[in-house]
């Protein structure tokens, strides 16, 4: 029997854009913008329910969709609480290892105006379930996409 944990953390990533605050938020309410950007590299194509997709971007919709990384199956199940146009969006999220639920989070991403851009701050609060997933991991791969966010608003491709 796996030995039962719980493990908290916070953490907030900040970046500026030379991009309006309504095209970086628009970025995040595209599938086809996000799916680009949000591709951390390295994943496979998921089978049976982690397999299935849904994008519904608005309050109390829901995000679904998975990906095999290293011979394990992940799937995440997002949920949309509060959508302000171009200024927040705040959600939470549970995210599952071979079915095994690895974490329940909070995530709250914020635009604001600065100067001819954009500041984002992504704030994550998470509880980690079980031993299952290491905090710093879920801090990288955040990095990771909003690094990637810059250069889809740069019109590079994601590393």
């Amino acid at each position: 029997m796996i030995g039962r944990s719980v493990v908290h953390d916070t953490f907030t990533i900040e970046r500026s854009y030379l991009a309006t605050p309504s095209r970086v938020f628009a970025a995040f309410a595209s599938p086809e913008a996000k799916s680009i950007w949000g591709d951390i590299g390295n994943l496979e194509e998921a089978e049976g329910e982690a397999a299935i997709a849904e994008f519904d971007f608005r309050v109390g919709g829901r995000d679904r969709w998975g990906f095999k990384m290293h011979g394990t199956t992940y799937r995440v199940d997002v949920r949309y609480y509060d959508i302000v146009q171009d200024q927040r969006i705040v959600y939470a999220y549970e995210m599952y290892a071979n079915d095994a639920r690895t974490s329940v989070s909070v995530a709250t991403i914020e635009f604001a105006k600065n100067g001819d851009g954009t500041a984002l701050a992504w704030t994550e609060q998470g509880v980690y379930l079980d031993g299952i997933e290491e905090p710093g991991l879920r801090r990288e791969g955040t990095q990771i996409m909003v690094d990637n966010l810059t250069g889809y608003l740069n019109g590079r491709a994601p590393r």
